[in-house]
């Protein structure tokens, strides 16, 4: 119908590896300026027996320890919140593996994630005062 040189370009097939890379990128968050690695950043709510248990110390040592930024602080209602952000894998590992163990004396019932806006890393990972 059109000859390949004068055809529009929205007619024209789109090539595959750069789609899947944009697409790739845009499902994890914002590329780290720093590191040029992309970033996810996610609130967790913990509840349980999660507080005097040492539980944000525990996870501000964890969260440092994978290189997380970020940022945790008890909740009057009992509960424990935090915000997670860095290496998409450094924060499913922290929300699918260590916060549902929690410190040894800690008894997580459940730990709701919910999307976040990441943080810048030289922030680093921090105590906030309870709310």
């Amino acid at each position: 119908m059109f000859p390949s040189t004068s055809a529009p370009a929205f007619l024209l097939p789109f090539t595959a590896p750069a789609s899947r890379r944009a697409m790739a990128a845009a499902a994890t968050g914002p590329t780290d300026p720093q590191t040029q690695q992309p970033t996810k950043a996610v609130r967790v709510m913990v509840k349980g027996h999660v507080q005097g248990v040492f539980f944000r110390d525990w996870t501000v040592e964890t969260a440092r320890s994978l290189g997380l930024a970020g940022w945790v602080r008890n909740r009057r209602d009992g509960s424990v919140e935090a915000l997670l952000s860095g290496d998409p894998a450094k924060v499913d590992e922290m929300v699918s593996s260590h916060l549902p163990e929690g410190p040894r004396m800690a008894i997580v019932k459940s730990v709701y994630p919910v999307p976040a806006d990441p943080v810048d890393p030289a922030e680093g990972f921090h105590r906030k005062p309870t709310v």
